[in-house]
């Protein structure tokens, strides 16, 4: 196993435990797997994880609340409804109220 594929499940591992109807950011996960400058990298794996169907990717979205994302979901609204459909307001492809939703790895899983 690289040490890229062994970051990407690390990620994975984070991202299976945000709870339903919350969200998370690319960097949150980043800063908890010690790798705080590694935001771009969380995110490459949450694109490679399109397969993985226990990898809630719609719940990771970026530091303002944007659905960056998106365009993994088959350029469809298949993100914002995922999210609408567990309870997060969702306008303009940006989160409501996005600190109500969010989900902080370093104080929920420390």
């Amino acid at each position: 196993m690289s040490d890229k594929s062994g970051f990407f499940e690390r990620v994975y591992e984070v991202c299976r435990k945000i709870p339903e109807g919350r969200v998370t950011s690319y960097g949150a996960i980043a800063k908890y797997l010690g790798a705080a400058r590694s935001a771009r990298m969380v995110g490459w794996a949450m694109n490679s994880s399109h397969n993985l169907e226990d990898v809630p990717a719609h719940r990771v979205v970026n530091r303002k609340g944007i659905l960056t994302g998106k365009h993994h979901f088959g350029g469809s609204n298949a993100m914002q409804q995922l999210l609408e459909a567990e309870g997060v307001k969702v306008q303009d492809l940006q989160i409501i109220d996005f600190q109500k939703y969010f989900w902080d790895p370093m104080k929920e899983l420390s």
